[in-house]
């Protein structure tokens, strides 16, 4: 591991909670997918625009499962474009953006496609990339990570709309 690694890797359980502190999202619940090379986070009405010459993005973000609750609107700079094959094949281009992800008690920074992700269970999906700067999955394990408050759970449950 490089000299930004932790001598021993933070070991995570197969889904954690986790904050995106610079898009301003307190809890997400996260799939940590070690099949997925690029980090992942579902997006609505993305929007490109242009900063100062600058390539930005608008997205909203719902951080709650099944809900519509307490949406987020986020603006980001462009990091990149690319091309992602979906599990069940299909490509599609994706705007990526960088930002640090807040996982165990650690910040890593790392991309983040923007995809609609309505059909899937989480939110958010922890690839590779992400994963790779520290981190060891316990696929027999959630939450090493502890839970948010009781009742930023039950928000997740669509409950306290």
């Amino acid at each position: 591991m490089g000299d930004d690694h932790p001598s021993s890797p933070t070991i995570c359980g197969w889904r954690e909670w986790v904050a995106l502190p610079e898009l301003g999202i307190p809890h997400v619940k996260a799939k940590l997918d070690t099949g997925a090379r690029t980090s992942s986070l579902h997006a609505l009405d993305v929007e490109e625009l242009s900063r100062d010459g600058e390539p930005w993005v608008r997205f909203a973000v719902q951080p709650w499962q099944r809900s519509t609750a307490d949406v987020i609107v986020v603006e980001s700079p462009v990091h990149d474009r690319r091309v992602v094959r979906s599990s069940t094949g299909h490509e599609q281009e994706r705007v990526v953006i960088r930002t640090a992800i807040w996982l165990l008690g650690r910040s890593i920074t790392t991309e983040v496609t923007l995809a609609r992700r309505d059909d899937m269970g989480f939110r958010m999906l922890v690839g590779r990339e992400a994963l790779r700067q520290g981190f060891l999955v316990d696929a027999s394990r959630s939450y090493y990570g502890g839970r948010p408050p009781r009742s930023v759970r039950l928000r997740n449950r669509g409950h306290g709309e």
